[in-house]
C-alpha cells in the first residue's frame, strides 16, 4: 500500500468509529426524551432543552472525529 491509501483508510476508520458512539447516543437520548414526554406531556418543556444540549454535546464528539480525520496527512 502506498502512503495515500493508508491515509485514506485511516481517515475512513477514524470517521467510522468516531461517529458510531455519538449516533447511538443521540438516538437513545431522543428516544428516552420522547418516552418521558409521552408519559408526562406536561414535562415537555423541562425535558426538551436538556435533550437538545445532550444531543449537541454528543454531536461535538463526531465533529472532533471529523477534525482528526482532516488533520491526518
Amino acid at each position: 500500500m502506498d502512503h495515500l491509501s493508508v491515509v485514506v483508510l485511516a481517515k475512513a476508520i477514524v470517521m467510522g468509529i468516531g461517529t458510531i458512539a455519538p449516533a447511538l447516543a443521540i438516538g437513545k437520548l431522543v428516544a428516552k426524551a420522547m418516552e418521558a414526554i409521552g408519559r408526562n406531556p406536561e414535562a415537555a418543556g423541562k425535558v426538551f432543552v436538556p435533550m437538545l444540549l445532550g444531543a449537541a454535546f454528543a454531536e461535538a464528539i463526531a465533529i472532533y472525529a471529523l477534525v482528526v480525520a482532516f488533520t491526518l496527512k
